[in-house]
Protein backbone atom coordinates (compact mmCIF):
# COMPACT_ATOMS: atom_id res chain seq x y z
CA UNK A 1 0.00 0.00 0.00
CA UNK A 2 1.23 3.39 -0.76
CA UNK A 3 2.81 5.65 2.32
CA UNK A 4 3.13 9.21 2.52
CA UNK A 5 6.25 10.48 3.16
CA UNK A 6 7.09 13.96 4.34
CA UNK A 7 10.11 15.66 2.13
CA UNK A 8 12.73 15.54 5.08
CA UNK A 9 11.77 12.29 6.17
CA UNK A 10 11.96 11.10 2.65
CA UNK A 11 15.39 12.72 2.15
CA UNK A 12 16.68 10.84 5.37
CA UNK A 13 15.51 7.63 4.37
CA UNK A 14 15.23 7.52 0.44
CA UNK A 15 16.74 3.36 0.65
CA UNK A 16 13.42 2.78 2.39
CA UNK A 17 11.93 4.71 0.15
CA UNK A 18 12.46 2.96 -2.61
CA UNK A 19 12.48 -0.44 -1.25
CA UNK A 20 8.61 0.45 -0.14
CA UNK A 21 7.87 1.35 -3.94
CA UNK A 22 9.29 -2.01 -5.16
CA UNK A 23 7.57 -3.82 -2.56
CA UNK A 24 4.61 -2.04 -1.55
CA UNK A 25 3.97 0.34 -4.79
CA UNK A 26 3.95 4.07 -5.62
CA UNK A 27 5.21 6.34 -2.47
CA UNK A 28 3.87 9.65 -2.41
CA UNK A 29 5.99 12.75 -1.00
CA UNK A 30 4.46 15.99 0.59
CA UNK A 31 5.91 19.47 1.11
CA UNK A 32 3.95 21.16 3.74
CA UNK A 33 1.39 18.57 3.62
CA UNK A 34 0.59 18.65 0.06
CA UNK A 35 1.58 16.17 -2.49
CA UNK A 36 4.30 17.21 -4.86
CA UNK A 37 6.32 14.04 -6.01
CA UNK A 38 5.70 9.79 -6.41
CA UNK A 39 8.32 7.37 -6.09
CA UNK A 40 7.80 4.31 -8.43
CA UNK A 41 9.55 1.32 -9.21
CA UNK A 42 11.34 1.21 -12.84
CA UNK A 43 8.66 -1.57 -13.72
CA UNK A 44 5.23 0.36 -12.79
CA UNK A 45 6.74 3.52 -14.75
CA UNK A 46 7.65 1.31 -17.92
CA UNK A 47 3.87 -0.14 -17.51
CA UNK A 48 2.73 3.36 -17.33
CA UNK A 49 5.01 4.69 -19.88
CA UNK A 50 4.85 2.12 -22.50
CA UNK A 51 2.96 2.93 -26.14
CA UNK A 52 -0.19 2.03 -26.44
CA UNK A 53 -2.14 0.39 -29.18
CA UNK A 54 -3.74 2.57 -31.50
CA UNK A 55 -7.68 2.44 -32.39
CA UNK A 56 -7.07 0.74 -35.83
CA UNK A 57 -4.82 -1.81 -33.68
CA UNK A 58 -7.64 -2.58 -31.17
CA UNK A 59 -10.37 -3.14 -33.59
CA UNK A 60 -8.39 -5.41 -35.68
CA UNK A 61 -7.26 -7.85 -32.49
CA UNK A 62 -11.04 -8.43 -31.57
CA UNK A 63 -12.37 -11.17 -31.04
CA UNK A 64 -15.38 -10.12 -33.37
CA UNK A 65 -12.86 -9.49 -36.09
CA UNK A 66 -14.04 -12.34 -38.14
CA UNK A 67 -18.03 -12.35 -36.88
CA UNK A 68 -20.83 -11.51 -39.22
CA UNK A 69 -22.50 -8.55 -37.76
CA UNK A 70 -25.17 -6.77 -39.28
CA UNK A 71 -24.27 -3.37 -39.46
CA UNK A 72 -26.88 -1.96 -41.41
CA UNK A 73 -29.29 0.87 -40.12
CA UNK A 74 -32.91 0.70 -39.42
CA UNK A 75 -34.74 2.02 -42.86
CA UNK A 76 -37.59 2.88 -39.98
CA UNK A 77 -39.56 6.09 -39.46
CA UNK A 78 -37.45 8.03 -37.22
CA UNK A 79 -38.90 8.97 -33.43
CA UNK A 80 -41.36 11.56 -32.48
CA UNK A 81 -39.31 14.83 -31.34
CA UNK A 82 -39.41 14.98 -27.60
CA UNK A 83 -41.72 17.99 -25.47
CA UNK A 84 -38.73 19.64 -23.04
Amino acid sequence: MARTWQLQEAKSKLSEVVDDAISDGPQVITRRGVPVAVVLSSGEYRRLTRKQKGLVAFFRASPLVDADLDLSRDEGLPRPPLDL
